[in-house]
């Protein structure tokens, strides 16, 4: 009996490592398939923006000659596509905005978590039921309406791209809110009793301890304006106001796509780097945040 058992128990082991070892496998070939997937876009750009041949179409995956002349092109042919101009559009329309949303958005989540008003509910009802509509059918009104404010012209379009970015990110207030609904109300009773006002306890207690969030907010509120497209091309009318997405698509128009179709490339990598600069530098305040959160 116990030799049958000892049996029936090696089998049973054999067979559990056998599954572990196919599943493990599996897992491996998933992942690795998906790995491909999804590095292989970034790698092509990445290649196809030092090919030598400029036009759209080769007869290989990869380019076969590399060259660093589309990315010394890109930033010194200005006369046809000044995409240093239009690189730094975006940069300041993203970098005013981020600094501008985050705040906003800060302010708003912080009155409808904290304090207590008679039209509370009904505005975060509203604001819940608006966001619900995606934010293209507003695009004709808001263009009449900076229109009409004379600020769809000149110098105003980035301050008009700036004001709707930060206006908009108003309504998306409840994750915020959420997250400081589950800060205790208590830490608030007690610095009121110390004699602090709404403002002390917002910047000394709620955003401290809230900088997590700030953080993903501020990615958001710098990532909105740097990769939208459908509300620069409805206020931008000039290229001496268009943004980097705007310039990359110019790049793929018919009378433009012969020659700057490699530079789109390399445009599309200088654009991909203050992202990811942003998301590192992020990444490290958010991770400072998160252990001092956990140490107190």
């Amino acid at each position: 009996m116990a030799e049958r058992s000892r049996g029936r128990n090696s089998e049973l082991f054999r067979s559990t490592r056998t599954q572990r070892i196919v599943g493990d496998a599996a897992t491996h070939v998933f992942l690795t398939i998906m790995a491909v997937i999804w590095l292989a876009p970034i790698i092509w750009v990445l290649a196809e923006s030092f090919n030598q041949n400029t036009a759209p179409y080769s007869s290989t995956f990869f380019p076969t000659r590399y060259t660093l002349s589309n990315y010394k092109e890109l930033f010194t042919q200005t006369d046809v596509l000044n995409f240093p101009r239009m690189f730094m559009n975006t940069l300041i329309i993203a970098i005013f905005t981020c600094i501008i949303s985050t705040f906003f958005v800060l302010s708003v989540a912080f009155c409808m978590s904290r304090l207590r008003f008679r039209f509370r509910k009904p505005f975060m009802n509203i604001a819940l039921i608006l966001g619900m509509f995606p934010g293209i059918m507003a695009v004709v009104a808001i263009y009449f309406i900076l229109k009409a404010l004379g600020l769809t012209g000149g110098g105003m379009t980035n301050l008009a791209l700036i004001i709707v970015y930060s206006a908009g990110s108003g309504a998306t207030f409840y994750v915020m809110k959420g997250y400081m609904d589950t800060i205790p109300m208590s830490l608030d009773e007690a610095a009121y009793i110390d004699g602090c006002s709404r403002w002390q306890v917002f910047t000394k207690i709620v955003i401290p301890v809230s900088r997590p969030m700030i953080v993903y907010q501020a990615i958001v509120g710098f990532l909105t304006p740097w990769l939208d497209f459908v509300l620069a091309k409805a206020i931008a009318r000039t290229q001496e106001n268009y943004t980097v997405s705007l310039g990359l698509w110019m790049m793929l128009q018919k009378e433009y796509i012969q020659d700057w179709y490699a530079r789109f490339a390399a445009g599309a990598v200088c654009v991909s780097i203050p992202i990811a600069l942003l998301f590192i530098v992020m990444q490290r305040f958010y991770q400072e945040s998160m252990s001092g959160s956990v140490k107190g």
